[in-house]
């Protein structure tokens, strides 16, 4: 696994970047350089884990895209920086009821990770690695739109007007917090036949604002079948299940109402890589299940795609 990237968005909006070849245990010394894109449709709104009316057609949109570079020093140990770039589109309900659109755009919060492949062992008809990363998530990313969250305390809705799903802590670019990353992830293949799995531990501390985005784990993989294994490049396609848990964040010494979710996404992943330097990946994800803390929206479904280059 080459490297992960969080957003400071609501849960279920982290997006997890990593080579298919290294995500294998294929390491080798070098450059990577590499882009990645996840969409993500939140349309529907549900307290405590059910649906609920939506008059006002409560919606958001999400692209986080990153660039990401990296150098392994040899062939298990490695680093690499990661820059996300996001754009947010909604429309929400505002504190009379009325409805509310916008957009958020700019860089996220960088991370810079640590990649280690700690075991591998490959013959022509079985591999298996397991490989751990680590790291920092610094806090670049516009943080402002938390100070919604003060007005949602000061100023709430009017009496009778429809609340709204989508919060300051949703649309903020940074948490203003330094985190820390731990992960894992091991791949196992037989013949045609391999199963990937993958973890990450997001380590939160209190950000602007004395806001405090609760700690995640998010974990991701499945089994697949490699429709073409060459020498010179391969074809994969994966059942993707991926899951995130997520706690209340902390805000100003309280707990905020509006902010844990436990989800399970289910979809197919494709995965092509073609000799030692170029693999790419394209992948979907329906939510199968989510449960949620208060009013949120919540996502119908997102998009995934990376593309990377070994020099």
């Amino acid at each position: 696994m080459v490297g992960v990237v969080t957003s400071s968005a609501s849960a279920c909006d982290l997006c997890s970047v990593y080579s298919a070849m290294q995500a294998r245990g294929e390491v080798n010394k070098g450059f990577t350089l590499g882009v990645a894109e996840q969409f993500t449709h939140y349309g529907t709104l549900q307290e405590e884990g059910r649906k609920v009316p939506d008059d006002l057609n409560q919606h958001l949109d999400s692209s986080i895209s990153q660039l990401f570079v990296g150098y392994n020093f040899t062939d298990r140990l490695g680093v690499q920086v990661n820059l996300p770039i996001i754009y947010r589109s909604f429309q929400r309900a505002d504190d009379s009821g009325e409805v509310e659109r916008g957009s958020e755009s700019g860089i996220g919060d960088t991370s810079v990770i640590a990649n280690f492949l700690a075991y591998r062992k490959a013959t022509k008809k079985f591999t298996f690695a397991w490989t751990v990363h680590g790291g920092v998530k610094f806090p670049t990313g516009d943080t402002d739109r938390l100070k919604e969250d003060l007005d949602e305390l000061t100023a709430p809705p009017a009496a009778g007007a429809q609340q709204s799903g989508i919060h300051g802590h949703d649309l903020a670019l940074g948490s203003g917090s330094l985190d820390g990353l731990i992960g894992t992830g091991l791949f196992a293949r037989r013949q045609r036949l391999f199963l990937a799995a993958n973890a990450q531990y997001t380590i939160r501390t209190k950000g602007d604002f004395d806001y405090r985005y609760a700690n995640d784990l998010t974990w991701w993989g499945g089994p697949g079948l490699f429709l073409a294994l060459r020498e010179d490049y391969t074809v994969a396609l994966q059942l993707n299940v991926s899951g995130e848990s997520k706690g209340r964040d902390t805000f100003q010494g309280e707990k905020a109402d509006d902010t844990g979710i436990t989800s399970v996404f289910l979809g197919p992943q494709v995965s092509v890589t073609w000799g030692e330097r170029f693999s790419a990946e394209v992948g979907a994800d329906l939510p199968v299940s989510i449960d949620n803390t208060a009013l949120q929206s919540v996502p119908d479904y997102r998009v995934r795609a990376a593309v990377n280059w070994r020099f």
